[in-house]
C-alpha cells in the first residue's frame, strides 16, 4: 500500500495583531483546521496592548463576534451597554438638556446581547486573543519592512523583517493600520489626510467620579459649537473613558497642539481649559482625569481596491481608516475579517478540508484565490468607501467654517448647534449592516456572470 503526502497547508500570514489581525486569523480558523490553513500573525509590539482608551463595537460587529464564537466578548464583565438601550445620547454642551438619543432602525429593536457596547482596547484584545487555538502562532517584536509577490512561484508572497530574518506565504493579510506599510507598497499615491480635528483621548477607574453630581450612567457626546464634542462613559471591569473633539492643527504653528502625534500624551491643563466654560459635569470629568492623550483625526483616501497581485488584502485601518468620529472602526474591521474568511470558503469549502477526512485537497488554485479577493473586496470596499467620502466631505465643510470663522470672527450660533444635531445623519446602515447578507449579494452577483 503506497502512502500519499498530504498536501501542504495554505500559508496565511496575517501582519498586525489589533481587531481586525486577530478576528481574521479568529475567522479563518473557525471554518479551517490547522492541517489546512496555517495562520501566523506577525506584530512589531514587543507586547500586546492596544493603543487608544475605549472602543465601540455596534451590533454588527457583535453579532459577528457571536457567530465566530468569540461570546466572551459580549458578557458585561468586560463591556457596557446602554441602560436606554440606545447607542449614546446627544446632550448640550452648556445646559446639559437631551438633544437627541441614537435610535435601532431594527424593527422590534435589537436583541439585548447585540446592543452597542463599549470596551476598554486592551479589553477586547485580550478577548481576541484568548480565542485563539495554540495553533495559531504569534510573533510579537517583529517589525515588518518589506513585501514582495511573485504570483507564479511556490512562495508566492515574501515578507521582510527588521531583525533581517523573513518568511514566505500563499495571502498575505494586512492588518497594521493608519499608517500601514502595506497599503504604502501597494498604494503609494493613497493619502492619510487629516480632518481638521484632534481626539483627547483617556481611560482611568471610575471611581476618580464618585463625587460628580448629576453624572449620567449611560455614555453621552456632549455637543459644542463648530463641531466640538466632549463624549464620556464607562466601560467594563470598572473603567471610565473620555474621548473628547476639538478643532486643531497639528500643522500650525500658531495652534496650541502644534506637533501632536498618535498616542502622545499631552497637557492636561491646556485641555482642561478647552472645556472650562462648558457644564458643569463637563467640567467634573476633565478635573478628574489623571492624564490625557492626543490623536490627530486622519482617513485615507477612498481606495481603488482592498486586494493586490492575487495574494494581498487590505482590512481594517490599513483600508479605510476613517478618524474614528463615527465610532465605527471596531465593528468594521471584524467585519471585514469575516467577509474575508466567508469569500474564502465560497472558493475552497471548508467541508473538503476536515481533517478527519484525509487526504486533504490541494490548496486554492491561483484562479480561486482571485476570485475569493475579489468577493471580499466587492463585499467591503463599497460600503466603507461610502463612509469614507461622507468623513472628506465633512473635513472639508469643517475647514471652510473654521476660515470663515477667522475671517468673519462668528461662529455657529445655537440654533444652528441644535438644528445640526436634529438633523444628524443616521448611519444604521453602517451600524446595522449585515455582513453575511451582502456577502451573498455579491456572490449571487458575480457568480451569475
Amino acid at each position: 500500500m503506497t502512502e500519499t503526502t498530504p498536501p501542504k497547508p495554505l500559508r496565511v500570514a496575517i501582519v498586525g495583531a489589533g481587531i481586525a489581525g486577530l478576528t481574521a486569523a479568529k475567522s479563518l480558523r473557525h471554518f479551517y483546521p490547522k492541517e489546512a490553513v496555517d495562520i501566523k500573525i506577525y506584530d512589531k509590539a514587543t507586547q500586546l496592548s492596544e493603543v487608544g482608551a475605549s472602543i465601540g463595537v455596534h451590533t454588527s460587529g457583535l453579532r459577528t463576534l457571536d457567530k465566530l464564537g468569540v461570546h466572551a466578548a459580549l458578557d458585561e464583565s468586560i463591556c457596557i451597554r446602554q441602560s436606554s438601550g440606545s447607542p449614546i445620547a446627544f446632550r448640550h454642551w452648556l445646559t446639559d438638556e437631551v438633544l437627541g438619543m441614537q435610535d435601532s432602525k431594527v424593527e422590534g429593536g435589537v436583541e439585548h446581547k447585540y446592543r452597542p457596547a463599549r470596551f476598554h482596547r486592551a479589553h477586547l484584545q485580550q478577548v481576541l486573543v484568548d480565542a485563539l487555538p495554540g495553533d495559531v502562532e504569534l510573533r510579537l517584536a517583529t517589525k515588518l519592512t518589506g513585501t514582495s509577490v511573485n504570483p507564479g512561484s511556490d512562495d508566492p508572497v515574501t515578507l521582510s523583517f527588521g531583525d533581517g530574518s523573513s518568511a514566505t506565504a500563499d495571502l498575505l493579510i494586512a492588518g497594521d493600520g493608519v499608517y500601514s506599510k502595506i497599503r504604502s507598497t501597494y498604494v503609494p499615491g493613497a493619502e492619510v489626510k487629516w480632518l481638521g480635528m484632534i481626539a483627547f483621548r483617556a481611560a482611568f477607574d471610575a471611581a476618580l467620579l464618585k463625587d460628580i453630581d448629576g453624572l449620567p450612567a449611560d455614555a453621552v457626546r456632549w455637543s459644542g459649537p463648530d463641531d466640538r464634542n466632549f463624549v464620556s462613559g464607562r466601560l467594563g471591569k470598572g473603567k471610565y473613558a473620555i474621548v473628547a473633539l476639538h478643532n486643531a492643527d497639528p500643522n500650525d504653528p500658531r495652534d496650541p497642539f502644534c506637533g501632536a502625534e498618535w498616542d502622545q500624551t499631552s497637557n492636561l491643563e491646556l485641555f482642561r481649559s478647552l472645556y472650562g466654560d462648558w457644564n458643569p459635569i463637563v467640567r467634573g470629568v476633565a478635573n478628574a482625569a489623571p492624564y490625557i492623550k492626543t490623536y490627530p483625526m486622519c482617513a485615507v483616501t477612498p481606495l481603488e481596491s482592498f486586494v493586490f497581485d492575487g495574494h494581498v488584502a487590505l482590512l481594517g485601518d490599513a483600508a479605510h481608516a476613517h478618524g474614528g468620529g463615527v465610532a465605527i472602526g471596531g465593528s468594521l474591521a471584524i467585519n471585514d475579517a469575516y467577509a474575508f474568511a466567508l469569500a474564502l470558503t465560497h472558493v475552497w469549502p471548508p467541508a473538503d478540508n476536515a481533517a478527519t477526512s484525509p487526504p486533504l485537497p490541494p490548496k486554492p488554485t491561483k484562479e480561486q484565490l482571485e476570485k475569493a479577493l475579489k468577493l471580499y473586496d466587492e463585499t467591503r470596499r463599497p460600503l466603507v468607501n461610502r463612509l469614507l467620502a461622507g468623513v472628506h466631505a465633512l473635513a472639508r465643510k469643517r475647514r471652510w467654517m473654521a476660515e470663515k470663522k477667522t475671517v468673519e470672527g462668528e461662529g455657529e450660533t445655537d440654533e444652528q448647534l441644535r438644528a445640526r444635531i436634529a438633523n444628524r445623519p443616521d448611519l444604521s446602515w453602517l451600524t446595522e449592516h449585515d455582513v453575511e447578507a451582502e456577502f451573498d449579494k455579491v456572490v449571487s452577483r458575480i457568480d451569475a456572470v
